[in-house]
């Protein structure tokens, strides 16, 4: 089988001179099997390296490769063999379709060529390096507590369930994979540019991407989105296939996000059976119960949203379905609520109850009332919250496709039904200058990672196997990615800024500004390079004759886990404490981890470190350490002391520039009462918020944090509406 020259999404050892071919002869029966079009590898070469003997003009080499890297290289070569895929890559594909590549045609062997073969477990070949190899670049400034996530959860293991890939290897089996989508669009030296763009990228620790993408890429799963919405329609049959696709989402390492206002409520007649239906907060239960047994990916647990409609005739079942702490353990609740609503509970009028199938009124309540029950369940809970949907609509790029819902766990990314979307974060920590004692934010740095990472999210749409056939197809035609931040509590330190100044409100819109629109001019220019998304037609920019490769293009993500890889402060949240133990991010086990910064500025300060950490290990903040300035207090505040409103002014600082949603919490001290909820609530609408949840410390029994490392095990926080495995602090 010949073969044209490889790409670079091989082994730098294996990229040959152009013009030079390769010969394949494969020993393996499966192997061999592999090679059909269209054919996935075998389960077997999945994780175990294959042996593959390089001759040429500078030598033999034994070089052991992984069976992504193969696959780069055959399917690379079969288009760079096929006529068709060579026509459809000069002039650009459709940006939805992936081109098919064409089984390449035989010709007698070439001199020069590979020899491959399964390389047995012992083997352990040194292979020097050609002077032409490029570098991997620097190893990641990775902490301890990463090193451990890492190895626990995103790190390859081979079928003994051994670890087979160091942090290193993982970004540039990251890098390599999403540099594929640049061969898709472009040409070989597109793809060999910006992997290694992509490599310094996320070796860095300036931008990461969601979870999946660090997991999926550069494997035979493949699939790299985070965020999922699916519908549920009221039927027997849509509502089981709807559980069907969250398993196939979730599986993968997938969240998921569900409207149920559509289904019939409890009681109500159905009529080919003669009986009564049992309602949205029953069929969410077993929901609940089947994602309890699908571990994401195998590696977390899977997590949704379920959302109700303030409109439906069991939304007070759904408000208070998490009532003394039962069940619904994997699912975020949030009530949809419109302007209308909001305002008749503000004015104390009453509001119409309808019934989704018919559309007919069936009850007229106040609306004060259903708020209440809201506000009372979110205090003794923390779910639920609130869903502006009115909000999410004003925004919603392509009403022409449909009315938006349902949002991700998270609540950042408002999805129509069987979108998904891509995420990643800008660690904001990293742009901060040393300056010594006057540290500034590198403005230009800031850009020019923000160019990149929108170009790094384009090509994982580009190069993602989605789960299931409907989500591929909305997906592509939206092309809708998430870029944000994280670090940015980390950042106002670095800056000298208080978390609760209004400077701080003031940083907030200024960084995001800059992102924003650094990104739409990153989409803008792909789609000059590689066209519009293809539903942009029946989007709002087409009247505005705005040409963007993304539906949208930014948004607020928890960064639970790359918060801890980049080990840095989670989205925009404050420091929760100064001291905590971490739970629920690798199963029961728990890490302990005491803020560095602060001990930095005890030092610089010629404080006593060793007698104020070992306050702050016990008390997890400074409250009621003795000899600490002001100043510092002031710099190292925590959630807790943060006034509520602090809180919306930060949240709504981003959500200005933000096309999608914000995931933020606003963290209420254990004493606040139901009236503070209520405010709470009522504000973040006023404030054109597109959601908001609140959750007051110690209100529920199992949380993510405790404060402090030596604190009791019931002293927990809750940091964002989220997966509790992942997106959680």
């Amino acid at each position: 089988m010949s073969h044209g020259p490889a790409s670079a999404s091989v082994p730098a050892i294996l990229r040959l001179p152009a013009g030079e071919c390769y010969t394949v002869e494969v020993a393996a029966k499966d192997l061999a099997g592999w090679l059909a079009p269209g054919r996935e590898p075998p389960r077997e070469f999945g994780m175990a390296p294959i042996l593959v003997e390089v001759r040429h003009s500078g030598g033999r080499h034994l070089v052991p490769v992984s069976a992504g890297e193969l696959t780069c290289l055959l399917s690379q070569a079969r288009r760079i063999d096929a006529p068709a895929a060579r026509t459809a890559a000069s002039s650009g594909p459709e940006p939805h379709k992936r081109p098919r590549p064409t089984r390449p045609t035989r010709t007698p062997p070439r001199p020069n060529g590979l020899r491959l073969a399964p390389a047995p477990e012992s083997s352990a070949i040194e292979v020097p390096e050609p002077s032409t190899a490029r570098s991997g670049g620097p190893a990641p400034p990775l902490t301890a507590n990463a090193r451990h996530v890492l190895e626990a959860r995103y790190l390859r293991r081979d079928a003994a369930r051994r670890i087979c890939e160091t942090p290193e290897e993982l970004f540039q089996r990251v890098a390599r994979a999403v540099s594929q989508a640049e061969l898709l669009l472009g040409s070989a030296s597109q793809a060999a540019l910006w992997e290694g763009e992509f490599l310094a990228l996320l070796s860095s620790l300036d931008f990461l991407p969601n979870s999946p993408t660090l997991m999926n890429a550069g494997t035979p799963l493949g699939q790299l989105s985070a965020c999922f919405v699916l519908p549920v329609g009221d039927s027997m049959e849509s509502i089981f296939e709807a559980l069907k696709q969250m398993a196939l989402v979730q599986r993968t390492g997938g969240g998921t996000g569900f409207s149920f206002s559509g289904l019939r409520p409890a009681r109500d007649l159905v009529a080919s059976t003669g009986g009564e239906a049992s309602g949205p907060v029953s069929f969410i239960q077993i929901f609940d119960s089947a994602t309890e047994h699908i571990r994401q990916g195998g590696r977390r647990r899977g997590a949704n949203m379920g959302i109700l409609a303030v409109d439906h005739p069991d939304v007070l079942e759904f408000i208070r379905a998490k009532a003394a702490n039962t069940g619904l353990r994997n699912f975020n609740l949030s009530v949809g609520v419109t302007d209308e609503f909001m305002r008749a509970a503000e004015r104390g009028d009453r509001y119409d109850v309808v019934h989704p199938r018919t559309r007919q009124t069936v009850a007229t309540v106040p609306a004060r009332e259903t708020f209440d029950a809201i506000v009372a369940a979110a205090w003794e809970t923390g779910d639920p919250g609130l869903l502006f949907l009115d909000a999410i609509n004003r925004a919603n790029p392509t009403p022409d496709l449909g009315r938006i819902e349902a949002t991700n766990p998270c609540g950042e990314i408002p999805l129509l039904p069987y979108e998904a979307c891509t995420l990643g974060s800008i660690n904001l920590a990293r742009m901060v200058s040393p300056g010594g004692s006057h540290p500034s934010l590198e403005w230009d740095r800031l850009r020019e990672t923000t160019l990149k990472a929108v170009r790094f999210l384009d090509d994982v749409v580009e190069i993602n196997r989605y789960p299931i056939p409907e989500v591929e197809h909305a997906s592509r035609g939206t092309r809708k990615i998430g870029l944000g931040v994280m670090g940015f509590a980390e950042m106002l330190i670095r800056l000298g800024i208080s978390y609760a100044s209004a400077e701080a409100v003031a940083t907030a819109d200024h960084v995001m500004a800059c992102i924003a629109q650094a990104a739409r001019e990153s989409s803008e220019a792909l789609a000059r390079e590689r066209t519009v998304f293809p539903f942009w037609s029946r989007s709002v920019f087409a009247s505005r004759g705005e040409r963007l490769r993304n539906a949208t293009r930014t948004a607020i993500a928890p960064t639970g886990t790359i918060g801890i890889l980049a080990d840095t402060t989670a989205g925009i949240e404050p420091l929760f404490a100064l001291a905590y133990r971490r739970r629920h991010v690798l199963g029961e086990q728990i890490l302990e981890e005491v803020n560095p910064l602060l001990g930095s500025e005890l030092r610089r300060r010629g404080l006593d470190e060793r007698r104020v950490l070992s306050e702050v290990v016990i008390r997890g903040t400074l409250d009621g350490v003795p000899g600490v300035p002001g100043d510092i207090r002031d710099l190292f505040v925590t959630a807790l002391q943060i006034p509520w409103e602090q809180h919306l002014q930060i949240q709504a600082a981003f959500q200005r520039h933000v096309d999608n949603a914000v995931s933020k919490t606003v963290n209420l001290p254990q004493d606040s009462s139901p009236d503070t909820v209520a405010s709470i609530y009522r504000r973040a609408w006023g404030l054109g918020l597109k959601g908001i949840t609140v959750f007051r410390y110690g209100s529920r029994a199992t949380q993510v944090l405790e404060l402090g490392a030596e604190a009791e095990s019931y002293h927990y926080d809750h940091a964002a509406k989220c997966d509790p495995t992942e997106c959680r602090l």
